[in-house]
């Protein structure tokens, strides 16, 4: 991915008002990131803990997704796989994210979900620059390129359904 900057960031947001898009945390790190290594930046907000943020390129232009997501409440023993990147997590590590939809239905309530990594370190994870807390990831037959290629096409097939 190539680098952005804040401006960037705060004007591909697609579900939110430009308003609550001025608003949110951007993070403060961007000249530190792995730009290199990175499939589509994503963060927490430090300032409200049920918040995250996605933006990734899609067709060319970037495309920015404010989501919701409540911290896990199950077992200690539970564990449970990040729906982009197959990364499995113990407890906490994967929450179901929500959006709203962009357009009516996202004024009528509407959102879509899925599962994800909490920190959204997806791409670092497929790369191994990044250890779960579990300690590593499935051995996987598919070479990095084509794991890529999967996670986004799972990261897009969300998006689309946030456009829908």
């Amino acid at each position: 991915m190539r680098s952005l900057t804040e401006q960037d960031i705060r004007n591909s947001f697609i579900n939110c008002s430009k308003g609550e898009a001025k608003r949110l945390s951007v993070p403060r790190d961007l000249a530190e990131r792995p730009w290199d290594d990175l499939d589509f930046l994503g963060w927490r907000d430090p300032g409200a803990p049920d918040r995250s943020y996605l933006v990734a390129e899609r067709e060319g232009r970037l495309v920015g997704v404010a989501m919701r997501f409540q911290p896990a409440q199950r077992g200690f023993l539970h564990r449970s796989m990040c729906s982009l990147c197959l990364t499995t997590h113990p407890r906490g590590g994967v929450a179901l994210m929500t959006a709203r939809k962009t357009g009516a239905a996202g004024r009528e309530g509407n959102s879509v979900g899925a599962y994800m990594c909490t920190d959204l370190a997806c791409s670092l994870y497929l790369r191994g620059k990044k250890v779960p807390d579990s300690g590593a990831r499935f051995e996987e037959s598919l070479t990095l390129e084509e794991q890529i290629e999967r996670t986004m096409g799972h990261l897009t097939a969300f998006l689309d359904k946030v456009y829908a």
